[in-house]
């Protein structure tokens, strides 16, 4: 059998798949659909101070980015957090908490950089029974011109100071949300463990704008003539989220810091990214609002047949498992050869590969035939970049050929055995004696 429970950071939820602190999760009715469908957790939409309304706009509050048949690669919003009173949010929390005991339930919140602040919102949010809080330090847009999200968040001063407040003023787990949107993830990680955060969550949305109506030649979306910069977030983030997330999962200064991965989880093989990179858990969004709850169901049945698979027998046995294989570059193997190879009964002879190769790569793949193309790898000129592999358009018809014995580029010479791992190798000047 396998088991998807996780406790992540004392929070015990029956899969490691929650919702992120977004529309999804703004009120009780999208929250009890929810755990229906079987998410593990939630984090509840974003609270603000009692007192401050907030104020959405009524115009377009999204932008997509569209792939083939219009599948939306990236999403952006302009949306504020929660514009619902505080007492009914409070109150949603407390019921929805009593009737899903078993199911995670986090509050994410945003007051202005002010202890009292803090304070008061923490002792309310307690009472409703909540399991923990995320610190919104990532919002990219709207709120971060008020001093709060991602203004606090790129200054690690401040996570560390904002994050030591909440736990002296509260019980509750204290999650920190990272903002992308800073030149070194590593530095507001430490500081949030630095302040006594029992986790961090990232990565919070990317700044950006996302196109110019061609008509019009105004910024798109746009709301009565005017646009604004937003938060990125999708499929087309995942691989800068996962580069972060890893970036903290093998940095000394954060060990046994626990991470809650956010940024593209589409389905299960993404989620299997993320915490075999070190994440504890994961955080939806932009999934689920384009293809609605149910997609749980396929991450669920697809992570325990992975896990299966691979004869594991929880979660927990694939955290971090990817980690030892991120290195810096100075320390790959720079003896390693692979070369393409072209199944020819697969070849459909489109031509992709050999114009990638010719215009821009390395002149590598050679086209004979008047009639029926044949093109053809030339090993001595393929470096193995992996160019051909990417752009061909047939599964499995361009794999990549790894070969023994290849000659030291630094040498000249023939090596072998040890010789192979160039984090070892004699010519090294950074080798471990």
């Amino acid at each position: 059998m396998i088991d998807l429970t996780s406790d992540f950071i004392g929070i015990r939820s029956p899969n490691p798949f929650w919702l992120a602190s977004a529309p999804p999760t703004d009120k009780a009715y999208n929250v009890n659909r929810a755990y229906e469908a079987g998410w593990g957790g939630v984090v509840w939409k974003t609270l603000g101070e009692d007192g401050a309304p907030i104020v959405n706009v009524s115009g377009p509050r999204y932008g997509a980015l569209h792939g083939k048949d219009r599948n939306v690669i990236g999403f952006n919003n302009i949306e504020l957090i929660t514009d619902r009173p505080l007492k009914l949010n409070l109150e949603e929390i407390t019921q929805v908490k009593k009737d899903w005991p078993d199911r995670g339930l986090v509050v994410s919140l945003m007051v202005p950089c002010n202890e009292e602040a803090w304070k008061a919102i923490l002792l309310r949010v307690e009472d409703t029974g909540a399991d923990g809080v995320e610190l919104n330090f990532g919002c990219p847009h709207g709120m971060s011109e008020r001093g709060m999200g991602a203004a606090v968040g790129q200054v690690p001063e401040y996570v560390q100071m904002v994050t030591e407040w909440c736990k002296t003023h509260s019980s509750l787990p204290v999650i920190v949300k990272l903002t992308p949107n800073i030149s070194d993830i590593k530095q507001p990680a430490r500081a949030a463990k630095q302040g006594g955060a029992d986790a961090v969550s990232l990565i919070n949305t990317i700044n950006s704008v996302m196109s110019v109506d061609l008509e019009t030649l105004s910024i798109s979306p746009t709301i009565g003539g005017k646009g604004t910069h937003g938060g990125y977030c999708g499929p087309a983030v995942k691989p800068i989220a996962l580069h972060m997330v890893s970036d903290i999962a093998r940095d000394s200064e954060c060990e046994g810091l626990p991470i809650s991965a956010i940024g593209g989880v589409s389905n299960w093989r993404d989620a299997v990214d993320f915490i075999a990179l070190g994440a504890s858990n994961v955080q939806v969004c932009t999934a689920a609002m384009t293809h609605g709850f149910r997609i749980v169901d396929d991450m669920i049945d697809g992570m325990s047949r992975f896990l299966e698979s691979k004869g594991m027998s929880s979660v927990d046995e694939l955290i971090g498992r990817a980690v030892p294989t991120l290195t810096d570059w100075q320390y790959l193997n720079l003896n390693y050869v692979v070369k393409a190879e072209i199944n020819q009964t697969l070849c459909t002879q489109c031509g992709r590969c050999h114009i990638a190769c010719e215009d821009t790569s390395h002149q590598a793949i050679s086209v004979s035939g008047n009639g029926q193309k044949r093109y053809e790898i030339k090993e001595e000129e393929c470096v193995g970049c992996n160019l051909c592999f990417s752009v061909c358009p047939v599964e499995g018809c361009i794999t990549m050929r790894e070969l023994e014995n290849e000659v030291d580029k630094r040498t000249g010479e023939r090596v072998t055995g040890d010789y192979r791992n160039w984090t070892q190798h004699p010519n090294n000047p950074m080798r471990s004696e």
